[in-house]
Formats: structure tokens, C-alpha cells, sequence
């Protein structure tokens, strides 16, 4: 089981995200913006991040990049979520330190794989 910090404002996307995550026996913590969720990962140290790349305030992709420069934090993977398709988009995420992207809305399956190769 790891921790996850979930950044989604979507609070659709965060609640089905929460409960596959969870049924696949992760503890989820929920941020609805990228402030927020620099918070929770610095103050709970969980073993991954999954966060939207369009958030209120500070986008995903900037979010990353303070991660990857925060020390304290730069060890925890990132996965971006996206409804872009877009690999200009893909490698711009992967070059602000994400360990990798997923195009949404992913399949459940997909979605616990991917986490899972990361953090197990």
C-alpha cells in the first residue's frame, strides 16, 4: 500500500480516482489545486503524486517543476493526468521532472498499473 497525493480539481475525477486507488489498497490524500497539494506532499511525504496538468492557480506542469527543485520532495515520482493526447505536451511534463503522463480519462486498469509499477 502507498501513500498518494491526489491534486485533481475535478471533483469527478477526484472521486473516481479516490476509489480505484483505494479499492487498489492506496491511502489517497485529496487536494483540489496545486498549492494545496505542495502542501500535503511536503507535510505527509507520500510515495507518489498524480495530479492534473490544468488546475486554478498554479498549473500541473509548473507544480512539477517546484517538485523536481524541492529537495526535501524531488525523490517522490510524479504521474500527470491529461486530457491531452498531445506529445509536445507529453514531453513538456516529462522535462518538469514527471515520471510519467497519462491521457484521461485512463481505464481503471491502466491507471493501477502504471501507479503500481512505481511505487511497488
Amino acid at each position: 500500500m502507498a501513500r498518494i497525493v491526489l491534486i485533481e480539481d475535478s471533483p469527478t475525477d477526484r472521486a473516481v480516482f479516490t476509489q480505484w486507488l483505494t479499492k487498489a489498497g492506496h491511502e489517497v490524500l485529496e487536494a483540489d489545486n496545486a498549492e494545496d497539494g505542495l502542501v500535503l506532499v511536503r507535510e505527509q511525504s507520500p510515495q507518489l503524486v498524480l495530479m492534473d496538468v490544468v488546475l486554478p492557480g498554479m498549473s500541473g506542469f509548473q507544480a512539477t517543476r517546484a517538485m523536481a527543485r524541492d529537495a526535501a520532495i524531488k525523490h517522490i515520482p510524479v504521474v500527470i493526468v491529461s486530457t491531452k493526447a498531445m506529445e509536445t505536451d507529453k514531453a513538456w511534463g516529462l522535462r518538469q521532472g514527471a515520471a510519467d503522463y497519462i491521457v484521461k480519462p485512463p481505464r481503471e486498469e491502466e491507471l493501477i498499473a502504471r501507479i503500481n509499477e512505481l511505487v511497488l
